[in-house]
């Protein structure tokens, strides 16, 4: 009995490699599969997902708590990805936006530059995953 209340000691190392753990990622996208995609990958690298399926719910998502960091669809329905950014820039500029889209004309408009990364949607998820890492290296000052 006494063995299962003893504590156990974390080293930082373990604490270190762990960071993702406690890091939120709203996911913002319309398609179903891409959302349901994006979740269960994102959770394999054990970030906590939170979705949303267009620009309004993001913003609901935000009143109800911020997130680490916000992967952001362009063409959406109800509130478009543009709005939303717009939105959410004058909520919190701290943090980090990727925009995530199929199609790379967007990158040249200029609201788009406000966003601190954008990545041209595909199935594999490198690029978004390593953008993922180096924004959410850069909010935590390593």
């Amino acid at each position: 009995m006494r063995s299962r209340n003893r504590k156990r000691l974390v080293f930082h190392e373990e604490i270190e490699n762990n960071t993702a753990m406690s890091e939120k990622i709203l996911v913002v996208e319309d398609e179903e599969g891409l959302r349901l995609f994006y979740e269960e990958e994102l959770t394999s690298e054990g970030y906590e997902v939170i979705t949303a399926r267009n620009g309004k719910e993001a913003i609901q998502r935000l009143e109800e708590g911020s997130p680490d960091l916000i992967i952001l669809d362009i063409v959406m329905p109800v509130m478009d990805g543009m709005e939303a950014l717009s939105r959410i820039l004058r909520k919190d500029r701290k943090i980090p936006i990727i925009l995530n889209s199929s199609y790379s004309a967007y990158r040249d408009d200029f609201m788009s530059w406000a966003a601190d990364a954008y990545v041209t949607k595909s199935t594999d998820l490198t690029e978004l995953k390593t953008k993922i890492q180096d924004l959410l290296k850069k909010k935590r000052g390593k």
